[in-house]
């Protein structure tokens, strides 16, 4: 008898496939439906993050705009600082050479009233006294000395103010440079889209970086360094004022002062050159008195020699008529007439001997006068060379160097020329 073979494993019943069927066709069902459920969320969840997304990078697009409109305003206002910052710098610069400049002017008046009070130095004798135009002298030195001071803290105030106004520019600078850097990577971000080649995942984009700062932060910042330029440019502004102030009033102070030291030594040449006529006109008279007493020394003299021959005219008749002989020796009126002659005589010779003595005492003291007078002139001829020598330098302060010609030789000290009663007028005038 033939045998099946049995296909090995487990047999199901029909009840078992039956169910299997139902669970299979429950199980697709359930699926199905399932899916349904997530196809229909997954619509409704693209549909809201595509939506969401389309906002947000709206949105984003929108506050980059609004970013890049907030740096490139700071940006030109920085602009506009940095650009007023560098024009005050310039105008700072300027006065600070204008200042070192009138400080440096200085140096020449300074150098013409130290050689006036030199000069002066060399005055000899009586005429080494302390007048106006010493005390002037001596002012004008403290004058430019207190010029030279307030220039010269002016020009270092000026210095220091350079520095403020470099620093701020600096500080200007940078920050403007951080802006233009941080307007040209947002207008990147802005110009980038979906399609763009360069876009890709990065490593943990939303970090926080290091040194992040808060907009209120970063606002403040700019405004600080405008804030600081303008306030070292309102400080520069009024430094220059300053300046231009101190310059002006030492100008005219050492102006004021020349003319009053001028002044005192036009008015001190005068009195020396009366004080020298005066004593030129006494020497003259002097000469003359001396001339006219010599000669009546002279008379004197002869007169006083003829007097002797009359007084040994006397004597020798009065000893001859004593060899008279016996009562011829007789005192009769020739005898009383001679011996009066003889005693007149005498007191007249001893008189004019007297006056003769006085007059040679007359005569050595107007000698001694005028060689008092004599040196006094001298005195007085080498003041006025010195004065007039002052004069003649200080005209390097009004007349611009490339034109000036001294009037007075450095070498033999005289006059190169003769000024005209005319200009000497306008001079005294001046």
């Amino acid at each position: 008898m033939a045998t099946l073979s049995v296909k090995p494993g487990q047999r199901f019943t029909v009840p078992d496939w039956h169910i299997n069927a139902n669970l299979i066709s429950t199980n697709a069902e359930r699926q199905r439906s399932a899916s349904h459920q997530i196809r229909q969320e997954t619509r409704t969840l693209r549909n809201e993050t595509n939506n969401q997304t389309q906002w947000d990078e709206h949105d984003n697009r929108t506050r980059l705009a609004e970013r890049i409109d907030s740096v490139n305003r700071w940006k030109e206002t920085l602009d506009k600082c940095l650009t007023d910052t560098d024009t005050e710098i310039d105008a700072l610069a300027k006065m600070k050479e204008a200042a070192e400049r009138a400080l440096q002017a200085k140096n020449l008046p300074l150098d013409v009233a130290i050689e006036c009070l030199t000069l002066r130095e060399s005055r000899r004798a009586i005429d080494v006294v302390k007048d106006p135009v010493e005390d002037e002298l001596h002012k004008e030195v403290e004058v430019i000395d207190g010029a030279k001071r307030d220039l010269q803290q002016k020009v270092s105030e000026a210095f220091e103010q350079l520095c403020l106004l470099q620093e701020a520019r600096q500080q200007l600078n940078f920050d403007h440079r951080g802006k233009m850097e941080a307007l040209e990577i947002d207008r990147v971000c802005s110009s980038l889209n979906v399609n763009s080649p360069n876009i890709s995942f990065k490593v943990n984009p939303t970090r926080v970086p290091i040194g992040s700062t808060t907009p209120q932060q970063w606002d403040q910042f700019s405004q600080y360094n405008a804030d600081r330029a303008e306030a070292e440019m309102k400080a520069s502004t009024e430094l220059r004022e300053a300046i231009a102030l101190t310059i002006a009033q030492t100008n005219n102070e050492l102006e004021a002062q020349r003319v009053a030291t001028e002044f005192a030594l036009r008015k001190r040449i005068r009195e020396f050159e009366k004080a020298y006529d005066e004593l030129k006109w006494q020497e003259k008279n002097t000469l003359e008195e001396i001339a006219e007493m010599e000669e009546d020394i002279r008379r004197l003299e002869e007169d006083l020699r003829k007097k002797m021959w009359d007084l040994k005219l006397a004597h020798t008749r009065l000893e001859t008529r004593t060899y008279r002989p016996n009562m011829e020796l007789c005192r009769d009126q020739v005898q009383y007439g001679l011996t009066d002659e003889v005693h007149q005589l005498e007191g007249t010779i001893a008189a004019l001997k007297q006056k003769l003595a006085q007059s040679q005492d007359a005569l050595d003291a107007l000698y001694k006068h005028l060689y008092r007078i004599q040196t006094d002139t001298s005195y007085k001829a080498n003041s006025l060379m010195l004065d007039n020598k002052c004069m003649d330098s200080r005209r390097k302060l009004t007349v611009p160097a490339e034109k000036f010609v001294p009037e007075v030789d450095t070498f033999n000290r005289t006059t190169n020329r003769t000024l005209s009663p005319l200009k000497s007028r306008q001079l005294e005038l001046a």
